[in-house]
């Protein structure tokens, strides 16, 4: 009986939204997160008798025929790309993106990945890293003897020294971006991975070729709505339960079948 099989693959979906809702939770107050949301497609139709198919001598054909869904499948994960809103938090290396873009930081490896966690933080050696220590491109060193850093929204960091009446700029900071921001590829630590989904990084300054602006002592918070996302939780449930009840009947109409004599 196709009815447990499609049932089956229904509650299979409706528990791939649930663990995308929980990801979202989860990630409530992980700053500049992006919430997810799961998609589904219609599997494959058995067609019993096809549309357009000509039923009589005259001519005459079927004008809907006999299309037997077999049930429904993973489409994809969408990030629902928004601006969270921004949080202050007085810190110097704080930073958040007004905006469209990522900063660029460099992997042990060597590989590029992009990030909208601008919560970064000064190595022993006062270069520029995440919170993982990853470096930011450009590289930016804070000198030891810095008495305050300050960053403006074009991305210039100026250091304040002691002896000192005018400022000295360490560097730029610049910003990526991408035609399809929603095809980088999420490896975990609020990093992304350029993919050919995504197109190559459109590296420019902050305020220019559409990119954003940065605000120093400031933190993008995650733009997840909580109520949405519990409320996307119980229509789950229910469509979970739903698909529950038909596997339930299902296994009625073949325990019916069995008894017959």
């Amino acid at each position: 009986m196709r009815a447990l099989q499609i049932a089956a693959a229904g509650m299979t979906a409706q528990q791939t939204r649930v663990e995308v809702i929980s990801n979202n939770l989860a990630n409530m107050n992980t700053t500049g997160y992006n919430a997810r949301r799961a998609e589904f497609a219609d599997l494959h139709y058995q067609q019993l008798a096809r549309p357009g198919t000509i039923n009589a001598s005259d001519g005459t054909v079927l004008p809907t025929g006999v299309q037997l869904g077999l049930g429904v499948r993973p489409a994809s994960v969408t990030v629902m790309l928004a601006q969270g809103s921004l949080a202050a938090t007085g810190g110097d290396l704080d930073l958040a993106i007004e905006g469209q873009g990522y900063l660029e930081v460099t992997l042990p490896d060597g590989r590029a990945a992009f990030t909208r966690d601008g919560g970064l933080k000064r190595s022993g050696d006062g270069l520029i890293v995440t919170s993982d220590g990853y470096p930011v491109v450009p590289d930016i060193t804070i000198p030891s003897d810095a008495r305050s850093i300050s960053i403006n929204a074009e991305g210039e960091v100026y250091a304040y020294f002691a002896d000192r009446v005018d400022p000295e700029m360490l560097g730029q900071f610049s910003l990526s971006g991408f035609s399809n921001p929603k095809g980088l590829e999420a490896i975990g630590s609020n990093l992304f991975l350029e993919t050919a989904a995504s197109g190559p990084s459109l590296v420019s300054a902050p305020g220019q070729d559409g990119l954003g602006m940065l605000r120093q002592g400031y933190l993008e918070d995650s733009s997840v709505d909580p109520v949405k996302e519990v409320t996307d939780l119980i229509e789950a449930q229910r469509g979970y339960e739903l698909n529950s009840k038909v596997i339930t009947a299902a296994d009625q109409m073949l325990g019916a079948m069995v008894q017959i004599r």
